[in-house]
């Protein structure tokens, strides 16, 4: 009798029952064991799939993940970001889904319950249609076939991108105006009070020639400041023509060679094959003049000061990449490269690598970089044509 209540607790998952009493039949020792580990995995189990529940349902992400049983498909979870913004309840039937969200399910079925990666057009509580990028996966575990949904709304994807990026400029701006304010500001109360007495002695002179100084030069700081804003919010339109890549590496060069020659830079342009490009001749010489200058500054103390010009041709994309062996970028302010009048250097404007980012992306292609082995490689990606 009790060998078969145990073995049907086990059967049917139910843990609920205590054999503790019946320790003392030594004849049963292995079998509650049995029972013992398997209610301890059981536990684990439910735990596991409360944490996992309670990460999806806290994501900002629309998710709800199907599963098969013989020729249909059931809802195995349905996160409540996705109930709440679709309103749409816990249901567990396919066929009540698609009542709520036909456009959503008949894109699905179209496709055969297949993997997906497209945008979609959803209308939302009767309002105005909305955009979606709709991502699906299926995959199969311990004979049981899942489907996997997940829907993000690109007005929410954009508007969240263009809040942090505005934050991050907001910090920078605020930043830098209050370095020049700030001072001013001082020096001013400091002239105020000199003026301000009966007599103005040779000394106080003096110290207001220097504040005035000091002042016009914070304002000229500013100014510039305000320059290379300006430069980045008014990038013209690429005015595109046939160039050869060679003759361009070598016009760069030129620019570049007295200065490098005067750090005892030794340059490497490994580029052999003939290549034309269709660009803006002006603004990709801009371009890599702005990144040999970053590479330049980057080996100031470095020895043996190197950089390496070498370029790829995949498909119908060229990568150009320039090399350092300089001290490379902290991983800290590896997100923070391209941010607007983001710079290391005291002289340096911050706006160079922000103007070449936006050059390249004005012509179609994309600018990054990457650390490998202590060097530091910017790579320029342009397509044909």
């Amino acid at each position: 009798m009790l060998y078969n209540k145990t073995i049907a607790s086990i059967l049917q998952d139910d843990f609920s029952s205590d054999f503790s009493k019946h320790r003392f039949n030594k004849n049963y020792d292995d079998l509650f064991n049995l029972y013992d580990t398997l209610k301890t995995k059981q536990k684990e189990e439910v735990s596991r799939d409360i944490v996992y529940r309670s990460i999806l349902n806290n994501i900002e992400t629309g998710i709800f993940i199907l599963q098969k049983e013989g020729d249909d498909w059931n809802i195995f979870l349905m996160n409540d970001y996705f109930s709440k913004y679709f309103d749409v309840p816990k249901i567990t039937k396919w066929k009540y889904l698609k009542n709520h969200l036909p456009a959503l399910c008949d894109v699905i079925e179209e496709q055969g319950f297949q993997e997906i990666k497209t945008s979609i057009e959803i209308r939302v509580n009767q309002e105005n249609v909305q955009t979606f990028v709709m991502q699906t996966s299926r995959t199969e575990i311990c004979d049981l076939d899942y489907f996997i949904v997940l829907l993000d709304s690109i007005q929410n994807v954009v508007e969240k991108k263009e809040k942090e990026a505005w934050v991050n400029l907001m910090k920078v701006i605020s930043h830098e105006l209050l370095n020049s304010i700030t001072p001013i500001r001082s020096i001013s109360q400091n002239l105020q009070e000199l003026v301000e007495q009966d007599s103005i002695s040779s000394d106080d002179l003096e110290d207001i020639k220097n504040g005035v100084g000091t002042m016009l030069r914070r304002s000229d700081l500013l100014q510039k400041f305000v320059e290379g804003y300006r430069k980045l919010s008014m990038l013209p339109s690429p005015q595109k023509e046939k160039i050869d890549l060679l003759q361009l590496i070598e016009y760069c060069l030129q620019v570049m060679n007295p200065l490098f020659k005067e750090k005892g830079i030794e340059v490497i342009n490994a580029i052999t094959f003939k290549y034309w490009l269709f660009v803006d001749q002006q603004q990709i010489e801009q371009v890599l003049i702005n990144l040999l200058t970053n590479s330049m500054h980057a080996l100031e103390n470095i020895e043996n000061k190197q950089i390496l010009i070498v370029a790829e041709i995949k498909e119908n994309r060229i990568f150009i990449k320039i090399t350092d062996n300089g001290s490379g970028i902290d991983e800290e302010i590896e997100n923070k490269v391209f941010l607007p009048f983001f710079t290391t250097r005291k002289e340096g404007a911050g706006i160079g690598l922000t103007l070449s980012k936006s050059i390249v992306e004005a012509h179609g292609g994309y600018l990054d970089f990457k650390n490998l082995d202590g060097k530091t490689t910017f790579v320029i990606c342009l397509i044909e044509g």
